[in-house]
């Protein structure tokens, strides 16, 4: 037969441990207040006999057998408990409350037994009490026995021994039920854990473990393994997302790269187009579809991890100042002003690598749209907040404040910027660099126009302070 679930606990096994522990150490307790109580009422007893001999034995002294004798009649009518017995040294009663005396054999000095007194009741029954006596020889050769009738205090010690075992079985049933309620306790809290893994191992990723809100060590765990399972399902949802987005954002330019290829085949055909100028094409569009996959699939890993990779600290301003000698030869060939204020001795935490492609791309954005004549800055500093911002200001025709947030989805590209090549992938792939380093990207308005373009646009990548 399986036992309950319960049962089977560690905890109801440690409660059993402690059970056992607990009950012997109480059972050698209750064992020590009944011998100590036995005794008590044991000694009690003797001390009763013995001070009763002693009172005898002075009036043997004082008044002889006969004085002793008459003692004995008196206290045998009397309403004191006790049994005596005086006999001649042959060892016949001479008087007394009991016709023989319960030791078989009589030496000298101090003579103790337990025996069992038999009498009989009003109804004529016989009764048996437990009984204990004291005999001696005295000085001229008489025996004398005194004894008294212990059934009350055995009766009392009997008493106490009962209650001991009822307090034993009582601590030993509340220790059984307390340890039951426990176990339960546990194993209902571990049975939401086991089933939410369940649950996880069998394809479904919503699964969570009811926190209660009692703060103990169970929500503790509860709250770890919900928060495992948010960046797991996380996890999942990005690599299946990644895979959609591969699929869907590929097909727009394969579907162009293909339509291009069979026009040029057709022209080719015909003898009216140029083989040569068709390859160069196609090249150029499968550069075009390679380089959307790559974005893609940056944003996708971005996204599915939902941090960067191994993090590391390093000066924001040496990795600007590297990408500004680069991007200034490139707005000097296109007759762009360029300026980079870079605040020295900052630091953040990320991936340098990342950080670098996307720079890249503002820097590419700001360069592709800005007029000839215009001016274009990079800028790193620190905000009041502990911020640090990456910033790339351009005056080419802007974005309006509408279409600001659509501009970093993926494929997003407005009217003004059709006639320009791109993909529409660089603010998207930005936006997920922020968001994996636990930042934002913000979109404002440019410096003003110049020359009649603008108002521009100022693209800010913020970091969160470093701790």
């Amino acid at each position: 037969m399986k036992l309950p679930r319960f049962v089977r606990t560690t905890t109801f096994r440690l409660t059993l441990l402690f059970l056992a522990l607990f009950a012997g150490a109480a059972a050698a307790f209750l064992g020590y207040i009944y011998v100590a109580t036995a005794g008590e009422v044991s000694r009690r007893a003797d001390n009763e006999i013995t001070r009763e001999m002693n009172s005898l034995e002075a009036t043997y002294r004082q008044g002889g057998v006969t004085g002793l004798n008459t003692a004995i009649i008196e206290r045998s009518a009397s309403e004191k408990p006790f049994l005596y017995l005086l006999m001649d040294k042959a060892g016949k009663k001479i008087s007394g409350t009991i016709p023989v005396s319960p030791m078989d054999d009589t030496k000298d000095g101090e003579n103790w037994e337990s025996f069992t007194l038999t009498d009989t009741d009003m109804d004529g029954g016989e009764i048996r009490r437990p009984a204990r006596g004291l005999q001696e020889r005295l000085e001229g050769g008489e025996i004398l026995f005194v004894g008294a009738d212990v059934s009350e205090s055995e009766a009392f010690v009997v008493g106490i021994a009962r209650a001991l075992w009822g307090a034993g079985a009582l601590i030993i049933i509340l220790g059984l039920a307390g340890g039951v309620l426990v176990s339960r306790n546990v194993a209902r809290q571990m049975q939401g854990l086991t089933e939410a893994v369940a649950a996880v191992r069998g394809g479904d990723l919503r699964a969570r473990v009811r926190v209660r809100g009692v703060r103990d060590e169970y929500d503790e765990l509860a709250e770890g393994l919900n928060d495992m399972l948010d960046r797991l399902e996380q996890s999942m949802g990005g690599l299946r997302h990644a895979g959609d987005a591969i699929a869907h954002d590929l097909r727009s330019p394969l579907t162009r790269l293909r339509a291009r290829l069979e026009a040029s085949l057709i022209e080719i055909e015909n003898g009216k187009g140029d083989p040569l100028q068709a390859m160069e094409q196609a090249l150029l569009d499968a550069d075009n579809v390679l380089s959307t996959f790559n974005a893609v699939l940056a944003i996708a890993r971005l996204q599915a991890a939902g941090r960067v990779p191994d993090p590391k600290p390093f000066d924001p301003g040496e990795l600007a100042s590297n990408i500004a000698e680069l991007y200034e030869a490139v707005c000097e060939d296109k007759g762009l002003d360029f300026k980079a204020e870079l605040t020295p001795r900052l630091t953040v935490n990320g991936a340098k690598e990342i950080l670098t492609q996307a720079l890249a791309n503002l820097l590419d954005n700001a360069i592709k749209y800005t007029p000839e004549g215009g001016a274009v800055m990079l800028r790193v500093r620190r905000r009041s907040s502990g911020e640090v911002e990456f910033s790339v200001t351009d005056t080419g025709p802007g974005v309006p404040e509408e279409d600001r947030a659509r501009v970093v989805q993926r494929f997003v590209r407005l009217e003004n910027s059709r006639t320009e090549p791109g993909s529409g992938l660089g603010l998207s792939l930005v936006a997920a660099v922020a968001e994996a380093h636990g930042g934002r990207l913000e979109l404002s308005e440019g410096p003003g126009a110049i020359d009649g373009s603008g108002p521009g646009l100022r693209v800010a990548l913020v970091l969160p302070r470093p701790e």
